[in-house]
């Protein structure tokens, strides 16, 4: 697995015009094939990546909060919706509820997230390599190659695999 790891974000930046010009080239694409790809090289990529050895996103993206997901969390912190807002969301400069505080503030020593199970469905979705509509969000994924190992090996892998 380290060697997954090791010096990803370097290659990541290297690569950072090519993964660019590659992902936004697929949109040309066979969406269905994209996608079936994608779904596949997340699999095998999560199989080998422990998101637990990284955390960048908990240390680095402040995941976009829904109104159900306030309601969730605040629900499973045993807190008002009001008083969970104030404690820890604020708008951002896209009008967007986000994390107060970065490092997520629900993110333990171990890399753990203490409210893993009711945490924000950005969070449960995030590196968004196995959601259908790949070829659709190529920035996204351009972006989170920098951020996540999975995303990036996952975005590197497909490159290889399509001419």
């Amino acid at each position: 697995m380290s060697e997954l790891i090791e010096d990803w974000q370097k290659k990541a930046r290297q690569n950072r015009k090519k993964n660019r010009g590659f992902l936004k080239k697929l949109k040309s694409r066979n969406k269905k094939e994209i996608d079936t790809l994608a779904h596949s090289l997340h699999e095998e990529v999560f199989q080998k990546i422990d998101c637990l050895s990284c955390a960048n996103c908990c240390k680095g993206l402040g995941p976009m909060i829904t109104k159900t997901d306030i309601k969730r969390m605040a629900k499973y912190l045993r807190m008002k919706e009001r008083d969970f807002e104030e404690e820890y969301i604020r708008i951002d400069e896209d009008g967007d509820h986000v994390m107060k505080s970065m490092p997520c503030p629900f993110l333990m020593d171990d890399n753990y997230c203490s409210i893993y199970e009711a945490r924000p469905k950005a969070c449960r979705e995030y590196p968004h390599t196995d959601m259908d509509g790949f070829a659709s969000k190529p920035n996204l994924h351009a972006k989170n190659t920098i951020t996540c190992p999975a995303a990036f090996h996952v975005v590197e892998n497909m490159r290889k695999l399509l001419p």
